[in-house]
């Protein structure tokens, strides 16, 4: 009696209820265990899981042996039978491999994100949950790479972290550079990580080595999971690559055969869920990983030198908003971030440049109470010309910024970056223009290959 009073509380626990609360129990079933369901005139067989409080109460969810999880909505008459005792499903962290002392020190820093997620069975989404060792752990093949020091500085969807979590992570890069190691590999969600990776590109200059983001697209416990073939590639690159910059390596086609290496101010993310989903904007990747050897795509980039003197520069300024301009905008948007203190707004213009002339009074009105108003593209590729209609020419008049053919995320970040160094205007203004992780290009290049489906 006392056992059958356990395996209730366990199965209520594991969030199952009603008829599928009854039927598991009269099958003497626990979570673990190997269960066949016949339902409907079909039969599956799996692992006994948790079920999402959220999902619906008459689901059975199963493990199947291809690895996803189904749920089979079970009623009177469907036949529940335990084919094996099993454990519940777990995470245990694998053994570290051993280090060769003669490869390259690489730190590994985890921030969360789907890369370091497993499922959780609580909601049926993925949770964060597993560290920068655990990602070691799981891929072996790093030990042949680099040895791999881990640290978890945060453990947050990419989301939830803003600009002081910049400036942490800034100030703990800067610390392992001190401390003499070849290369760091940041792990983060991927749906911020232009921006985080944008925003270390400016506090930390003059880099003697490489920093590389990375991400997945799905997360770890997925048979289709893109985060060790990510991970390899980026820890090879911080290890070796010649380059010394702020750069992003994610796969460059649905593929995993080559991971490509963008430059941290001119990366988006394109697509809510391919494994290609970053690309280069207005310029090209940095280099390529393909078959474990880095293949520089460029001769334009900073040289890896272990003799230059890091310079950290990791204050931002949150008060700075990102507005994007649409029909029939109403202006009284960009009074509320002036009349809230805001120091800078970054409006994303369309075409070459353009705001409604309805909204020339509430920028002249900003830009006269000290606010800097600058003004990136919203179109994918391109530049700013503010020069070709009258248009853009009354904004420049009125003292907007043109932002050439910076992204509006790396542009927001940089104003950002230039309102935590000083409060001068004429400084902020001359910070603007200059280019100081290249963020902007000389001139923009045909990419129409890098679109979706011309690959």
């Amino acid at each position: 009696m006392i056992k059958r009073d356990l395996g209730m509380s366990e199965l209520e626990s594991s969030g199952y209820k009603c008829i599928a609360l009854r039927l598991l129990q009269e099958a003497n079933c626990q979570v673990g265990d190997i269960i066949c369901i016949t339902s409907k005139g079909k039969t599956y067989e799996g692992i006994l899981i948790p079920r999402s409080e959220l999902g619906n109460a008459t689901n059975i969810i199963i493990k199947m042996k291809n690895g996803y999880n189904v749920g089979i909505a079970v009623s009177e008459g469907d036949i529940i039978e335990k084919v094996g005792v099993g454990t519940k499903p777990m995470f245990v962290s694998p053994a570290l491999p051993e280090q060769n002392s003669v490869l390259p020190h690489v730190v590994l820093m985890s921030t969360g994100g789907t890369i370091a997620s497993r499922v959780d069975y609580r909601t049926g989404a993925v949770r964060s949950a597993i560290s920068a060792s655990d990602l070691y752990g799981v891929v072996p093949e790093l030990s042949e790479i680099a040895r791999v020091d881990t640290e978890i500085v945060f453990s947050l969807y990419s989301e939830n972290l803003t600009p002081k979590n910049w400036t942490e992570l800034a100030q703990k890069v800067a610390d392992y550079i001190k401390q003499g190691v070849d290369g760091i590999v940041i792990a983060h969600g991927t749906d911020t990580m232009g921006y985080t990776a944008a925003a270390l590109s400016f506090a930390l200059q003059n880099l003697p080595i490489p920093v590389i983001f990375v991400g997945a697209q799905r997360s770890s416990d997925r048979p289709s999971s893109d985060a060790a073939t990510n991970l390899i590639g980026a820890v090879k690159t911080a290890g070796e690559a010649s380059f010394a910059e702020v750069g992003l390596a994610m796969h460059e086609t649905i593929s995993d055969s080559v991971i490509a290496v963008h430059r941290g101010v001119k990366v988006r993310k394109c697509h809510t869920s391919r494994r290609d989903t970053f690309k280069s904007i207005n310029g090209f990747p940095i280099a390529k990983v393909l078959n474990q050897e880095i293949i520089l795509q460029t001769h334009d980039y900073q040289r890896r030198d272990c003799s230059k003197q890091l310079i950290l520069k990791p204050d931002f300024c949150e008060k700075v908003a990102l507005v994007k301009f649409y029909p029939g905008m109403d202006s009284s948007v960009i009074d509320f971030y002036v009349n809230h203190g805001f120091r800078g707004i970054l409006l994303e213009g369309s075409g070459l440049g353009h705001v409604s002339m309805f909204c020339f009074e509430a920028i002249k009105n900003a830009i006269a109470k000290g606010v800097i108003v600058a003004l990136a593209s919203q179109c994918i590729w391109g530049r700013v010309n503010m020069n070709v209609y009258d248009t853009g020419r009354d904004l420049l008049n009125l003292g907007v910024i043109p932002l050439d053919d910076v992204l509006p995320e790396t542009g927001l970040v940089k104003l950002m970056w230039t309102l935590g160094q000083t409060s001068d205007i004429k400084e902020v203004k001359q910070l603007l223009k200059i280019n100081i992780a290249g963020e902007f290009t000389s001139r923009t290049l045909p990419q129409e290959k890098t679109a979706y489906g011309a690959q």
